[in-house]
């Protein structure tokens, strides 16, 4: 009889400690703190955890870039990560099924976030987008996500989406409602468009080229929208509805930098 108590006492010993570990690199790993280090880093540049930031991913050379706002209000870039595997080839996603990773401008939201993800922690990257419904393009479910497993995804390292999701969900603690994505076939510079210009994208590269150069000039993320199914940015009169993606691009004028 006492065998059998000191048994189930350290089996349910045993069972406490697992749950204490589970509840904090599982159930709670989507609450896991910053890392002292990336903290700061920020503050070298001039920013902190509830500032905005933008993120960039290069599918050729596989880098993600997290850019954050700092007191001068321009972006400056924080740090760059691996990308473990991203799905297909150079070129945006066309339709459910084609295990293409997108390309485009997008915008993260709170919503998006996904704590229990199955890929250790994820969140969605917004196809389709206005761009990409314009274009009947279809899909569901692309995540910028852990695990280093891809279909039509980008994968990152666990301990990669563990800072990335983080910075994130600490940038909108601070009440920023958005998080820019750029997604892009590579580093858009008119040697790499050159050496791409018989691809059938050639045309979609030259106009995502226009909002990446609107960031790279004034180191702000250009405002986005879609009208005659192209990408327009930092138009002057941001109050006004949105564009209609299929209908004509009015008359407007553009400025260089997006308003803070």
């Amino acid at each position: 009889m006492l065998a059998r108590f000191i048994n189930a006492t350290a089996f349910a010993l045993a069972v406490l400690v697992l749950a204490g570990c589970s509840q904090f690199v599982g159930d709670n790993r989507h609450n896991v703190p910053l890392p002292k280090a990336l903290v700061d880093r920020m503050a070298q540049i001039g920013s902190s955890p509830a500032q905005p930031m933008m993120i960039r991913v290069f599918k050729e050379s596989s880098e993600l870039e997290v850019w954050k706002r700092t007191g001068s209000g321009q972006y400056a870039l924080l740090k760059i990560y691996p990308i473990c595997k991203w799905s297909g080839a150079l070129g945006p996603k066309v339709k459910e099924g084609d295990y293409q990773s997108p390309e485009g401008f997008y915008d993260v939201t709170p919503a998006m976030m996904n704590p229990k993800s199955s890929y250790y922690l994820s969140f969605n990257v917004g196809f389709p987008n206005k761009f990409d419904q314009a274009w009947g393009r279809t899909g569901s479910y692309l995540m910028i996500h852990g695990d280093c497993l891809s279909v039509g995804c980008y994968a990152m390292t666990d301990d990669g989406i563990k800072e990335i999701y983080a910075m994130v969900r600490e940038s909108f603690k601070g009440g920023n409602g958005t998080v820019p994505l750029q997604l892009l076939p590579f580093r858009m510079t008119e040697a790499n468009l050159a050496r791409h210009a018989a691809s059938p994208h050639a045309g979609f590269w030259r106009n995502l080229k226009e909002g990446t150069d609107l960031f790279d000039a004034g180191r702000v993320p250009p405002r986005v929208d879609v009208c005659e199914r192209r990408y327009v940015f930092n138009r002057t009169n941001p109050g006004d509805a949105p564009l209609p993606y299929d209908g004509a691009c009015p008359v407007i004028s553009y400025s260089t930098m997006a308003v803070l």
